[in-house]
């Protein structure tokens, strides 16, 4: 564990989106301070230790530019600009003039994190992600409910019935969501993933397969404790321990 947090400011005026990018920088184990215009953002910097700062380009009052360019001239701390899918003139203009790096909406959350781990190893780079350990040990092996999976090795293993097993399809989907554990993955992801075209009858195969994997894996897949639904943003792998009975 670290002695101090990564603590990542988000600058974004839309609630929903403010909403999503906090629960990406809390499932990677680091701090959302949010602040709805460049206005409040200036207020929190004055009295919070930030690492990095998520600045939306179009912020009601200043521009999110704008206040990304006096930010630089203060301090070296880490920006991403966060844009809208405009013009690479807009884009090429904020980095040059002060972000660290830019991410186009609407971004998948792996991209996301990525780069702002980027800009974290370059800005601050004694500080480590508190999740990376975490995940290297989700990837060596999940255990959920009555399975232990080894996703390196491919295996899967029912300890109350050992003769069941997972299709390859139904563990892809579960490597699908393990690479972003207790973050949603949309239909879309999985569907690229998987190697699908993205229409309204593969789109039905991909909650049926979800259902099929759950009936495997869920001690009750009416009310399952690891692969849940998050309504408008896809499927979930929640990876936190069981309570104890």
């Amino acid at each position: 564990m670290l002695s101090e947090r990564i603590r990542i400011l988000i600058v974004e005026d839309d609630p929903d989106m403010a909403e999503l990018i906090s629960d990406l920088v809390e499932a990677e184990g680091w701090v959302p301070l949010t602040a709805r215009s460049a206005e409040e953002a200036e207020g929190v910097l004055g009295h919070e230790g930030v690492h990095l700062v998520l600045v939306d380009h179009n912020l009601p009052g200043a521009s999110g530019r704008t206040f990304a360019q006096r930010l630089r001239s203060q301090n070296n701390i880490g920006i991403v600009m966060v844009t809208a899918a405009g013009s690479a003139a807009d884009r090429v203009l904020g980095l040059e003039t002060a972000a660290d790096d830019y991410v186009v909406k609407p971004f998948e959350p792996i991209e996301l994190t990525a780069r702002i781990k980027a800009v974290l190893r370059r800005t601050n780079p004694s500080l480590k992600p508190e999740r990376e350990s975490e995940r290297e040990q989700v990837a060596a092996a999940l255990k959920l409910c009555d399975w232990s999976v080894d996703l390196r090795n491919r295996r899967a293993i029912c300890h109350v019935d050992p003769t069941r097993s997972l299709t390859g399809a139904e563990f892809a989907l579960l490597e699908i969501l393990a690479e972003t554990p207790n973050v949603p993955v949309s239909r879309a992801k999985i569907l690229d993933r998987l190697g699908a075209e993205s229409d309204r009858y593969i789109d039905r195969n991909v909650d049926v397969l979800v259902l099929r994997l759950r009936r495997k894996i869920e001690r009750n897949p009416n009310l399952p404790q690891h692969i849940k639904t998050r309504r408008g943003k896809g499927y979930v792998l929640e990876t936190l321990e069981e309570p104890a009975p």
